[in-house]
């Protein structure tokens, strides 16, 4: 049975809807996240000897003002891939219960309270830097976890909000400011390093997710049909096209079912190359950057940007995609899943191979750096929604696990890129892309040969089990 015939015809203007205007404020919410996240990679260029910015002044005092306001560390590379990688220790461990605990309890405040702890930490971070490399480990661990918070129960959200024909445009739209939020951080932190010094970037994207974390709020409900706020209309369309695919259930998680199921296996690996090869581009642009192209910060900062522009693009172009794929009946939804799978994995690998053997110029450089780091996003309407599709009613828990998954692939990415860089400095870089490549092409078969996008026997829990 074709999608478009199982639910509602009437529709109610999308862009000028509320439900769009909570998908634009958690897009907001993701950009500050993300900024608060990424901002180190590039303050980590400013605040160790071994990556001190080229062109400072060489006069005594000036040295002596500059080091006040950057204070510089020894931090060897297998330090900063610690560093690097903490932040996801802290996401790990609140993945699983928070998505247990999305499906039950209030989301707005679980969304709003882990945005401002985040926040709160952000403003902390150079406090815990001087501390020592422990305390910013932990202080790192503590904004992950808040973190992790936001990340999913912001998927189980769209559980009540999205219409199941709309799912691509809200998701893509929400999740695409981790993108700008990539951007934004590394195209101004450069800035900020060299005009105010580096603690500033911390302070101004803390401040920011404060001010945005009441905002949050004032404005979210956790149902549409308690907002007070949105139009009847809309109000009575979202409900009547959710209430084939969501119930109220009272059924306990089946884990042994989840366990055994091998399109979650499949949601798993994906999720775990996305996350693999995210976290290398995401934290060790900069670096890479830095190593081969010898810029000074700022330079640094807009090259590392570049990607995400166009990758923002691709997000929300993916999400748009879907929807009219499906809305027109061209394809099946099980088609399109793997086609945006086959895109956000395969040409990560490629670009990231061409990077070591045909980037024979500034240019080349750059423009593969950044196909390699924007085209994951495609992603975005494969692996990292397709929960969504196999088990509505238990789609936090769902998303809890394989995101935990796939963020010990981002753990085990930046840490190990630490090391090889540590160890061997000269073919570093040729080890890292060959094994990113290698474990997007085993994990995208995997995703091919046994993903599904139907609503699993055992995810029905008392509903008409519906083929997509």
């Amino acid at each position: 049975m074709q999608m478009d015939n199982q639910f509602p015809a009437r529709k109610v203007p999308r862009f000028c809807s509320f439900r769009y205007g909570l998908s634009l404020l958690l897009h907001f919410c993701n950009v500050v996240i993300m900024a608060q996240r990424m901002c180190l990679s590039l303050t980590m260029v400013a605040m160790v000897n071994s990556t001190k910015p080229h062109g400072l002044p060489n006069t005594s005092t000036v040295e002596h003002l500059d080091h006040i306001k950057n204070p510089v560390y020894n931090w060897s590379p297998k330090i900063q891939g610690a560093i690097f990688s903490s932040i996801f220790c802290g996401v790990l461990i609140t993945q699983i219960p928070v998505g247990y605990l999305s499906e039950r309890y209030s989301i707005k405040k679980t969304i709003g309270v882990g945005l401002f702890l985040s926040s709160l930490l952000s403003l902390l971070m150079p406090m815990a830097a001087g501390g020592g490399e422990a305390f910013l480990l932990a202080c790192r661990v503590a904004q992950g976890a808040a973190q992790g918070s936001v990340s999913i129960a912001q998927h189980a959200m769209w559980v009540k909000w999205a219409p199941p024909l709309e799912r691509g445009r809200l998701t893509s739209l929400s999740l695409s400011g981790i993108l700008l939020g990539s951007f934004i951080v590394l195209l101004v932190t450069g800035f900020i390093c060299q005009s105010l010094g580096w603690p500033m970037a911390f302070y101004i994207f803390g401040a920011c997710g404060c001010a945005l974390s009441l905002l949050w709020f004032v404005l979210f409900y956790d149902d549409p049909k308690d907002h007070p706020c949105i139009s009847i209309s809309e109000k009575e369309y979202i409900l009547s096209s959710l209430n084939q695919q969501v119930s109220s259930r009272t059924q306990p998680l089946p884990i042994k079912a989840m366990i055994k199921s091998l399109p979650v296996w499949a949601i798993a690996f994906g999720s775990f190359a996305f996350h693999w090869t995210n976290n290398i581009m995401v934290l060790y642009t900069p670096t890479f950057i830095n190593s081969k192209l010898h810029v000074n910060i700022k330079e640094n900062g807009l090259l590392s940007a570049l990607p995400y522009l166009l990758a923002w693009s691709f997000g929300i172009l993916s999400g748009h995609l879907t929807d009219f794929f499906l809305s027109r009946n061209l394809l099946r939804l099980v088609t399109i899943r793997n086609l945006f799978n086959t895109l956000g994995l395969l040409l990560p690998a490629f670009f990231s191979v061409c990077l070591l053997y045909l980037s024979f110029s500034f240019s080349s450089t750059a423009v593969f750096l950044i196909l390699a780091s924007s085209t994951g996003t495609f992603c975005m309407a494969g692996v990292l929604i397709n929960g969504l599709d196999i088990a509505p009613s238990y789609y936090g828990s769902l998303k809890g696990v394989t995101a935990v998954i796939g963020m010990i692939g981002g753990l085990i990415s930046s840490s190990l890129c630490g090391v090889i860089l540590n160890q061997d400095p000269e073919s570093a870089w040729f080890k890292i892309f060959f094994l990113m490549a290698l474990i997007n092409v085993i994990c995208l078969l995997f995703c091919l040969v046994f993903g599904k996008a139907e609503i699993q026997d055992w995810a029905t829990d008392r509903q008409e089990h519906t083929r997509l």
